[in-house]
């Protein structure tokens, strides 16, 4: 397989202005008051944890950030002229040990803003607390963050039914499982920001981690319970990433089994963790198709 592509809109090409210097959000907000629900770890010490030896991608470093226990959200707002109303929510990959906060985070926020939109750049707990489940701190995280974007929507001049996800390797699985768990609540409710939904209006994957359980014939992973009410997905793989193309491909027949739109793209070439960053593959494309795919909820 060279190339596959299941499109639900058509294919324009629109280029994306892509500012890998990251640009200073509006403001910072933590998204609890106080303590996280249930969170007595001691993550340790908030900081960069990328060392010498580790990996560039397109010649730069990777800000690998470790040990978030004060989970934030930060607004990135796009210029005035520009602003479509609507938002996304980033969730940086890092296997939920640390979080690629330029590669997958602001520099994802610039783009967006490029193109209209809002990013909001969530800096969720990492790494996983002992005793649960890999993703559980993540998703509560997640799940307040898109109820306080909603919630905060007319003040911030977002349109509350315009406000989508994106996520990376692991911030995939956090987007795909937000996506799917918009009425399970999993935390006890906080303040009236807890009574908005956490549903996303459209969710965007880009080689996401976790989908399936390969040791099972690619079952679909026991937290993504798809159904109809699962937002319309955009989602982007690599035939030689390391962590299966079959994952997306399963998880996108389960989408179209309960006829949830979404468009699929498969690239022969590409790997894993590049962001939007230049790389020469012809992956590095994604977002001119994201963009086009996102086209009905910028509209002004």
């Amino acid at each position: 397989m060279r190339f596959l592509s299941i499109p639900v809109a058509a294919m324009l090409l629109i280029s994306p202005n892509i500012n890998c210097s990251a640009s200073e959000p509006a403001k910072v907000i933590n998204l609890w008051p106080g303590t996280a629900p249930g969170d007595s770890m001691d993550a340790g010490e908030e900081a960069d944890t990328t060392k010498p030896t580790d990996n560039l991608v397109a010649g730069k470093p990777v800000i690998r950030l470790g040990h978030v226990s004060k989970p934030t959200i930060a607004l990135y707002r796009p210029p005035t002229p520009k602003d479509t109303r609507a938002a996304v929510v980033v969730c940086p990959g890092g296997a939920y040990r640390i979080l690629a906060m330029d590669l997958e985070g602001t520099e994802v926020c610039d783009w967006l803003n490029s193109i209209g939109v809002t990013g909001v750049l969530l800096k969720y707990r990492v790494p996983k607390r002992e005793g649960s489940e890999k993703h559980m701190a993540a998703l509560q995280d997640a799940q307040r963050a898109m109820s306080m974007v909603r919630s905060q929507a007319t003040e911030w001049g977002i349109d509350p039914k315009r406000i989508g996800v994106l996520g990376f390797s692991a911030g995939g699985h956090l987007a795909a499982t937000l996506s799917n768990t918009s009425d399970q609540r999993t935390y006890p409710r906080v303040d009236n920001a807890d009574a908005v939904s956490c549903r996303p209006n459209f969710t965007v994957l880009i080689y996401p981690a976790y989908l399936t359980v390969k040791e099972e014939n690619d079952r679909i992973a026991s937290e993504l319970t798809i159904t109809s009410n699962t937002p319309p997905s955009f989602i982007l793989m690599t035939e030689d990433d390391p962590l299966r193309v079959q994952s997306v491909l399963f998880y996108a027949a389960a989408l179209k089994r309960v006829n949830v739109p979404f468009e699929l793209h498969v690239y022969p070439v590409g790997g894993h963790g590049y962001g939007l960053r230049p790389t020469g593959d012809a992956v590095a494309r994604w977002p001119e198709l994201a963009a086009l795919w996102m086209k009905p909820w910028l509209a002004r």
